[in-house]
């Protein structure tokens, strides 16, 4: 193990990011982790900006890990079509319903969000086992698009769209639409599409109510090169095909790997899941003009 240092021995990486690649958790949970002390390399407590090697002995909570290579990590994406109604946390104290209840369960590893949707936002939601993966797709500066159906009540008027679009200040700081579709409507109720390049909390609905307008439905659509499809009905999931996650790693400028095939043990397990589905109504997409 070498410890901060100006020349990093060849081949050794930050702790945080073998931790996240092992399928852990992102890179900032992993920080996390290793601050509260529950990691040790060689038998000694880690610290962050520690480095390792392969040849290093690395155990979190005093369960050894498998330091293998980068490229024979396996790296496995699943599209979750998400309902309203559901969190984005592992666990709610009050006992709702969260996303991962949804999701196969794996061994040895976990799936990690990239992004998130708050309880009253549905749609597209990629879950992987690759920190690192989960970690670019997520950093604003990869820049990677993002793509709502937004029913907004309200008059909206050609100067409130061309204000989010020039930018508008919030208050965690500046934020804008890169993109702005009508779709049209009926009454007082109109269909948009909108591409933003952050995932800041509620950052769509706050550039809206900005402009004293009101978001009545969200559903994601879209992230980065990925589409919500009919392959995966509300609360359904499916894994990705192998270009499908290719193009996801070119994207966040990665090394790209073979998906491995699933084991007997594995396809049981996963199958049984998926039956455990509670049917949800899915929201109606808006048909393109």
């Amino acid at each position: 193990m070498s410890q901060n240092s100006q020349t990093p021995p060849p081949g050794s990486e930050k702790l945080q990011k073998v931790l996240a690649r092992a399928g852990f958790g992102s890179r900032r949970e992993m920080e996390a982790v290793i601050s509260d002390g529950r990691v040790k390399v060689n038998g000694q407590v880690a610290k962050l900006g520690d480095r390792v090697e392969e040849r290093d002995r690395v155990s979190l909570d005093d369960r050894p890990i498998s330091l293998r290579p980068e490229a024979e990590v396996p790296r496995r994406v699943l599209m979750y079509n998400k309902p309203e109604g559901e969190l984005c946390t592992r666990k709610d104290p009050e006992g709702r319903r969260t996303v991962f209840e949804r999701l196969p369960r794996l061994k040895g590893e976990r799936w990690i969000a990239i992004g998130r949707l708050d309880i009253n936002t549905s749609g597209l939601l990629l879950f992987t086992t690759d920190g690192e993966l989960a970690n670019r797709l997520m950093h604003p500066s990869t820049q990677v698009e993002r793509e709502y159906a937004v029913r907004v009540m309200g008059d909206v008027k050609l100067e409130h769209v061309k204000a989010m679009v020039d930018g508008v200040m919030l208050e965690d700081g500046p934020a804008r639409f890169t993109d702005v579709q009508e779709f049209g409507g009926e009454g007082i109720n109109t269909w948009f599409h909108v591409v933003i390049l952050e995932g800041r909390n509620r950052e769509v609905r706050r550039l809206w109510e900005s402009q004293g307008l009101t978001v009545s439905r969200l559903k994601r659509v879209r992230y980065g090169n990925i589409f919500l499809d009919k392959r995966a009905k509300a609360g359904e999931w499916i894994e990705l095909t192998q270009d499908e996650i290719d193009d996801l790693a070119t994207l966040a400028q990665l090394e790209t790997r073979k998906v491995p095939e699933l084991t007997p043990d594995e396809k049981n397990r996963w199958s049984r899941d998926k039956h455990k589905r509670r049917p949800v109504q899915a929201m109606r997409k808006p048909k393109r003009r």
